[in-house]
């Protein structure tokens, strides 16, 4: 992610390990235009550790954010990356809660693409259309 990126959203989540025991980790997020930045928290909660290294779950690889259930005032939802990988989180049911504002991210991220794309496909089938002798020169349609 660039340094200048804005910041939709900053808080604490809980993320599923990947080891044998699969114990639930406190992860400081930053929920931005371009993905989700996790970083280890300290003992005391919310403070990114020292020398932490950020892991970024960028949209671009996202595929979907699947919200699996709610229990005992817990979300309990799954990010699932273009690979097939999924990285299970659970956050307080209070308030908005994260697995929307990650889903409507992806979804603004994903929509811009899209238009992008089609401008410049439009765009590129333009200067095309001109190159070939297509334009309005010599057509002879004017009123």
């Amino acid at each position: 992610m660039s340094l200048q990126v804005r910041v939709l959203r900053d808080g604490v989540l809980e993320k599923r390990s990947g080891g044998l025991l699969q114990l639930w980790k406190k992860k400081r997020c930053l929920l931005t235009e371009e993905g989700l930045r996790l970083h280890g928290c300290t003992s005391g909660g919310g403070a990114p550790a020292p020398g932490s290294r950020a892991k970024e779950l960028r949209f671009e690889r996202m595929a979907t954010v699947d919200c699996v259930e709610h229990k005992r005032g817990l979300v309990y939802f799954t990010v699932v990356m273009a690979t097939g990988e999924e990285i299970d989180f659970r956050c307080a049911q209070d308030g908005a809660a994260w697995n929307a504002e990650i889903a409507l991210a992806l979804v603004r991220y994903k929509n811009l693409r899209a238009v992008q794309s089609g401008r410049s496909r439009h765009l590129s089938a333009s200067s095309h259309h001109l190159e070939e002798g297509g334009g309005e020169e010599g057509g002879g349609g004017g009123r």
